[in-house]
């Protein structure tokens, strides 16, 4: 069947009483009881957006949607957002209601990507971005494709808001979005209130074994604390926005002595053979032992699946950690 409704011949004699009774109706009904028109406003099928690349229209809650950027994830699974397909390679296990869903399809990972299940998923709408930012022009070619990533030089604070705005529209929970935000804003201002702004502070990221330095304004997920919070750096030298940190001897750590260390553990939501938590590999130290960050355990630890989230929920719950850590010290 072609799956469009049957019509059914009205008779002569039906056409005939219909058409008398609605020429009587037209003679009968003064114009002002005429029936009034539909007053209600429909709500909008799509909206314009600006996306890291400039103005979009997509459609407002896709039926489809294909989702890349795992900054966007969290977000996405509170608000109940079936997916089309996702990439499942670098999602760990912290989406089970998308990586366990063989409905799902996988793109696998960024580094070869399976174009041909996001074609099969028949997506309304594209979120890319971040692990696939350089596959950007490819996916636009299959469908309305949007990047919301946080943007590198732009305040970082803003950027979440920003892309958890933005996301609010595109699938209508607008409200929700305002939640997300504010929370965040809390978690900052009160990480800012609790803060001595004297006290130093190192940002490091383990990953392979090795104690790693997170320069303040590039290090991964540590870095941006520093321009945020007006943390106060006991190594105050530039390094990269490497994903596993740049090196940095345990010797010249020690020499900084800070007072607060912030810890990413890169490694640790997979823990994969030969792994070393990033609280062995620094409390563990003979040479980081009487450094009074880690004597006086004043040591933040990011989330074990921090590196493989990173949205706002991610950095709402981190600040909250600094929030809770630098009261706690007072």
């Amino acid at each position: 069947m072609s799956g469009r409704p049957s019509i059914r011949r009205a008779s002569a004699f039906g056409v005939a009483i219909a058409s008398l009774a609605l020429l009587a109706g037209c003679a009968t009904t003064p114009a002002s009881e005429a029936a009034p028109e539909e007053s209600k406003t429909q709500a909008p099928t799509e909206v314009t957006i600006t996306d890291n690349h400039g103005e979009i229209t997509v459609p407002v809650a896709p039926k489809s949607v294909v989702a890349l950027d795992n900054t966007v994830m969290q977000t996405l699974s509170d608000w109940d957002i079936t997916l089309a397909a996702a990439p499942k390679g670098v999602m760990g296990t912290v989406w089970p209601e998308y990586t366990d869903d063989e409905n799902v399809l996988d793109i696998g990972n960024h580094r070869e990507p399976n174009f041909e299940n996001v074609v099969a998923a028949a997506p309304d709408l594209i979120i890319g971005g971040h692990r696939f930012a350089s596959h950007y022009d490819a996916l636009k070619e299959l469908a309305t494709t949007i990047e919301l990533t946080p943007r590198e030089g732009e305040t970082h604070i803003a950027e979440l808001v920003r892309e958890t705005e933005l996301l609010g529209q595109v699938f209508n929970r607008e409200d929700d979005a305002t939640a997300l935000v504010k929370a965040l804003e809390t978690a900052v201002a009160d990480a800012k209130a609790n803060y001595d702004g004297t006290a130093t502070v190192t940002g490091l990221i383990t990953s392979g074994g090795k104690i790693n330095y997170a320069a303040p304004g590039e290090g991964r997920g540590v870095g941006s604390l520093f321009e945020t919070l007006g943390l106060v750096p006991a190594i105050d030298a530039e390094g990269s926005t490497d994903h596993t940190g740049d090196e940095i001897s345990v010797e010249a750590i020690a020499a900084a002595n800070p007072e607060w260390l912030i810890v990413l553990d890169r490694d640790g939501a997979f823990q994969e053979d030969g792994y070393i938590a990033a609280k062995e590999l620094i409390e563990g130290s003979e040479a980081l032992k009487n450094v009074p960050a880690v004597a006086k355990g004043q040591i933040v630890y990011l989330d074990a699946n921090f590196y493989l989230t990173e949205g706002i929920q991610a950095y709402t719950d981190l600040y909250a950690a600094v929030a809770e850590a630098f009261a706690d010290a007072k």
